[in-house]
């Protein structure tokens, strides 16, 4: 049986080509492209490599409850985990680490924001305050005790911020506008009759009524 690799290929010229010979260039052609994209990915990752720079420490001063703080941090460092680490200021809680559930809230210039969603880095020249600042008497933390608004703790500091934040901004506010105010926040006991509760009594004093 002939081989249909042999079978001649004719050109309108009237030449022609073996299928065997096609197939064998095409080989070639295959191989020398594979070979030059191989090459060219090597070139790349050398030039990559030359590009590549340690993540040193570099000194910072961070304001973090009306004090400045000098510290030697890397680029990549959280400002919870400064906050934690190197502070020792353990109030704001590393729950989710994922930008979900608010418990690593504190006010940066006065607004609240997750401490795992920003670089320590992003902070440099601006006021960063935790709930270490905030005294027993705060009206806020005196709010959370006098309505039961707490359980388990690992959500209490962070709602303590934002209901803080909330309140000085929005006095007088309504009930729909505070569980929106405060739906950045999750309670895992589920007390947010209390947090409510708190948040309501104190936007009603600051609304005058």
């Amino acid at each position: 049986m002939r081989d249909p690799r042999e079978e001649t290929i004719p050109h309108a010229d009237g030449s022609g080509f073996n299928r065997r010979d096609f197939l064998r260039g095409s080989g070639a052609a295959v191989a020398v492209t594979a070979l030059a994209t191989s090459e060219q990915g090597a070139t790349a990752q050398d030039a990559a490599k030359k590009n590549v720079v340690s993540a040193k420490a570099q000194d910072v001063t961070l304001n973090v409850n009306g004090k400045d703080h000098k510290l030697s941090l890397e680029p990549r460092v959280t400002l919870l985990d400064t906050l934690r680490d190197d502070l020792n200021l353990t109030g704001c809680k590393d729950v989710c680490d994922t930008t979900n559930c608010g418990a690593c809230t504190v006010l940066i210039d006065g607004k609240p924001t997750y401490a795992c969603s920003r670089l320590a880095h992003e902070c440099v020249g601006k006021k960063v305050t935790t709930i270490e600042s905030l005294a027993a008497n705060d009206p806020v933390v005196a709010g959370f005790v006098k309505h039961d608004a707490q359980q388990c703790g690992f959500c209490t500091p962070g709602f303590v911020m934002a209901t803080k934040a909330f309140c000085d901004k929005n006095p007088g506010a309504t009930l729909a506008q505070v569980r929106s105010g405060l739906g950045g926040n999750i309670c895992r006991c589920g007390t947010y009759v209390g947090i409510t509760a708190c948040a309501m009594e104190l936007v009603t004093k600051k609304g005058g009524k």
